[in-house]
C-alpha cells in the first residue's frame, strides 16, 4: 500500500491541494482502503514543508526503475498489488514476502519475557510493543498503564522512557539513557498488577513472543516488520499507530483485511484508559474478536503457503529469475 502511495503522490498532492476539497473526506488510493488524511505519512500533512518537495521529487523517481521486490504477498494485499500492475507505465511489482527475522537474540529480559509467558494459559496475553523506537508520552503511559490494569487480562509490556515524541529512540539510542522507565509508571501500578502482568525495559525477544502459544494478542505500533510478522504467526492486533505509514497500515489490518481492532483518540491526541479497556475486551471476549482471531488463523495460513515451493510469492521471485536470465 506504500509504494502504491509513492506511485499515486503526484495525484493525491492535486487532491489535497483543492481548497474547495472537505478535509474530513477519506482518502483513496487506486486498490487501497480508505483511510484519514492523518494517517499518510507526515509529509503529506506538512505541505509546505521542504521535505514534503523532497518527498514528491523521490516518488517521481519510482517510474525510472524496472521493477520492484515487496516484501508482502498477493493474497494479503490483493487490491494493492493488482492496481499497479494495470497500470501499464509502472515498473513490475514482485511481492516475495512475508520474509521475517525468524530468531533473535535472547537476553536477561528476554528469558524473562519467555519464563513468565510460560505461566500463563494459551492465547491469554496481551503483548504490548511500539517497536524499536516508538515512544509514548508521560500522559499516555499513564492511560495505557491504567487502562491495562483495568482491563484485567493478562499482559507483557515492553517500556520505553516517555517522551512527547512519538519516534524519540531513533534520535536518542537507549544506550545513551541512563534512567530506568519502570520509575514513569504510575504510583503502585507494579505491585497491583504484579501477579496479572510483566514490564521489562527497553526490549524484548518479540518474535518469541509472538509465537508463543500463551500470547492471544498483540497491542502494536503497527510498523510493517510488527504486521508481518503478527500474521505469520496468528496474533489477533490491537492497532496503535505512532509515525511514518503506520497510520496507513493500521487501516489496512482494520478495514482491508479486518484483523484488528483500532482505539480511538480523544481530541487532545490521546488514548483514554477507557477505551483502551474497551479495545482489549473487545480482542479476547467479543463476537468480534471470535471472527478477528478465525480471520487471522486464515491469514497465517495463507501466508506460509505464500513461501512453499508452489506459492505465490515463490512464484513471483522465478518471474524474476526468469527474466533475468533473458538478459
Amino acid at each position: 500500500m506504500v509504494l502504491s502511495t509513492y506511485f499515486y503522490s503526484s495525484k493525491l498532492d492535486e487532491i489535497l491541494s483543492n481548497e474547495s476539497r472537505d478535509t474530513n473526506e477519506s482518502i483513496k488510493i487506486p486498490g487501497c482502503v480508505a483511510f484519514d488524511l492523518n494517517d499518510l505519512p507526515v509529509p503529506f500533512r506538512f505541505r509546505s514543508n521542504i521535505g514534503y518537495k523532497k518527498f514528491l521529487e523521490r516518488a517521481k523517481k519510482f517510474h525510472l526503475f524496472d521493477g520492484f521486490f515487496v516484501n508482502s504477498f498477493v493474497e494479503f494485499e490483493e487490491d494493492a498489488i493488482k492496481a499497479l500492475k494495470e497500470v501499464k507505465k509502472k515498473p513490475l511489482v514482485f511481492p516475495v514476502g512475508p520474509i521475517i527475522q525468524k530468531v533473535s537474540n535472547c537476553d536477561e529480559n528476554g528469558l524473562k519475557c519467555l519464563t513468565w509467558l510460560e505461566k500463563q494459559e494459551p492465547k491469554s496475553v496481551l503483548f504490548v510493543s511500539f517497536g524499536s523506537g516508538g515512544t509514548l508520552s508521560q500522559d499516555q503511559v499513564n492511560e495505557l498503564a491504567y487502562g491495562l490494569e483495568l482491563s484485567g487480562k493478562k499482559f507483557l509490556w515492553i517500556l520505553r522512557l516517555p517522551n512527547g515524541v512519538a519516534n524519540a529512540t531513533y534520535f536518542v539510542g537507549e544506550n545513551e539513557i541512563d534512567d530506568d522507565p519502570l520509575k514513569f509508571l504510575p504510583n503502585g501500578f507494579l505491585e497491583r498488577t504484579k501477579e496479572q502482568g510483566l514490564v521489562v525495559p527497553f526490549w524484548g525477544p518479540q518474535i518469541q513472543v509472538l509465537e508463543h502459544s500463551s500470547t492471544g494478542g498483540f497491542l502494536s505500533h503497527c510498523g510493517w516488520n510488527s504486521v508481518l510478522e503478527s500474521v505469520v504467526y496468528g496474533v489477533p492486533v490491537i492497532a496503535w499507530p505512532l509515525f511514518a505509514e503506520q497510520g496507513m497500515n493500521a487501516t489496512m489490518l482494520c478495514d482491508g483485511v479486518k484483523v484488528a481492532l483500532r482505539p480511538k483518540v480523544n481530541d487532545g491526541g490521546l488514548v483514554e484508559r477507557d477505551e483502551i479497556v474497551k479495545v482489549v475486551k473487545g480482542l479476547f471476549d467479543s463476537e468480534e474478536g471470535v471472527e478477528i482471531r478465525r480471520r487471522i488463523e486464515c491469514l497465517k495460513s495463507v501466508a506460509n503457503d505464500a513461501i512453499d515451493e508452489l506459492g505465490s510469492s515463490t512464484k513471483a521471485l522465478s518471474e524474476v529469475v526468469a527474466i533475468w536470465n533473458e538478459i
